[in-house]
C-alpha cells in the first residue's frame, strides 16, 4: 500500500507511475477533492495535517509514503510532518518514505556550485521549516527502520502546471534583476519530479538526500528571457537591486537574494533517473 500525502499537481503526475504497482491511498484535507481523486483511480482519505486527531486511521495503513505537503506558513518547525510521523509510527508498517523538500535549505551560495554534501544555511523561516522537516524525517527513518529519501527540489515548472507556467510571469511583465545583480536559479520539470519520487521509492538509500533538479544553469533573467523568446513575448524589464528593493515584495526579493548552481549527480547516478526534460529548452518544447 502506498500513501500519497499532499496530492496536488506533482502528486497527480505521480499517480500514473504508481497505480499499476501499488494500491494507492491519498490523504487530502479537502472533501471537495474526493470525487476527482476517485476518478483518478485512487482511494481518498480526508484528514488534516494541522489536526493530529484526524490522522488516526493512517497508523498501520501504508508500506510506503510519498510526502508532498508543505510545512505550515509560519514558525520554524514543521508540526505537520510531526503529526504525520506520529500517526505512521503507531502502525510501525512504513518501510519506505520519500519527502520532497526544497533547495532553499542551502541559502545563498554566491553563485557557486553545490551538491548534497554542502551544509544547509537557511536564510528564511520558510527554508528553516524545511530543514526542520528534513531532520525530523531522518530521525523517523532511524527510529522506525524505514528507508527515508529526501528530494530537494528547486523551482517546479511545466507549461500545464497551475501557478508553475513560466509564461505567466513573463506575460505579467514581472521584472528581473539586471545582469550585474542577477542570481543563478535552478528548476525541475513537474513530470521529472514525479518520476524522481518514483525512483526514490525503489532506489533511494536510507536517510539519503538528493538534489532533484535538471541540467540547466541559468541566471533568473536569462531564464525568463529564454521563455519570452521561445513564445514571442516581450522580455521582462530589468531592475537594479536597489530598484528591486524599493518596489518588490519581501517574498519576491527573497528569491532574488539567493544564488546557487546545484549539481544533480546523485539523482542521475544513484537513482538512475534519466530526465525527460534535462534542459529548459526541452521543457518548453512541450508546447
Amino acid at each position: 500500500m502506498l500513501l500519497v500525502v499532499g496530492c496536488g499537481d506533482v502528486g497527480l503526475r505521480l499517480l500514473p507511475w504508481v497505480a499499476g504497482r501499488w494500491r494507492v491511498r491519498v490523504l487530502t484535507s479537502s472533501p471537495a477533492r474526493v470525487p476527482a481523486l476517485r476518478a483518478a483511480g485512487v482511494v481518498p482519505l480526508v484528514g488534516n495535517l494541522d489536526d493530529a486527531a484526524t490522522l488516526g486511521r493512517l497508523g498501520g495503513l501504508a508500506d510506503a509514503v510519498v510526502h508532498l505537503a508543505p510545512p505550515p506558513g509560519q514558525g520554524v518547525r514543521d508540526v505537520r510532518s510531526r503529526h504525520l510521523g506520529r500517526a505512521l509510527l503507531r502502525g510501525g508498517r512504513v518501510r519506505r518514505l520519500v519527502y520532497v523538500s526544497t533547495t532553499g535549505v542551502y541559502g545563498d551560495a554566491g553563485g557557486a556550485w553545490i551538491d548534497e554534501t554542502s551544509p544547509v544555511a537557511p536564510a528564511t523561516a520558510r527554508a528553516q521549516r524545511r530543514v526542520d522537516a528534513e531532520a525530523y524525517w531522518r530521525w523517523f527513518g532511524r527510529c522506525s527502520g524505514a528507508r527515508v529519501s529526501i528530494l530537494r527540489a528547486p523551482g517546479i515548472y511545466a507549461l500545464d502546471r497551475d501557478g508553475g507556467d513560466p509564461r505567466e510571469r513573463v506575460r505579467r511583465g514581472a521584472p528581473v534583476l539586471n545582469a550585474k545583480d542577477d542570481v543563478y536559479t535552478n528548476h525541475i520539470h513537474a513530470d521529472d519530479l514525479a518520476r524522481a519520487c518514483m525512483a526514490a521509492l525503489y532506489r533511494g538509500g536510507p536517510q539519503r538526500v538528493f538534489n532533484a533538479c535538471d541540467h540547466t544553469s541559468l541566471k533568473m533573467g536569462d531564464y525568463f528571457d529564454t521563455v519570452a523568446d521561445r513564445f514571442g513575448l516581450p522580455r521582462p524589464p530589468r531592475l537594479s537591486r536597489a530598484e528591486a528593493q524599493a518596489t518588490l515584495s519581501p517574498m519576491t526579493l527573497s528569491f532574488m537574494s539567493e544564488s546557487r548552481r546545484i549539481g544533480n549527480r546523485r539523482l542521475t547516478e544513484e537513482l538512475r533517473l534519466r530526465l525527460r526534460y534535462p534542459t529548459l529548452d526541452d521543457g518548453l518544447a512541450t508546447a
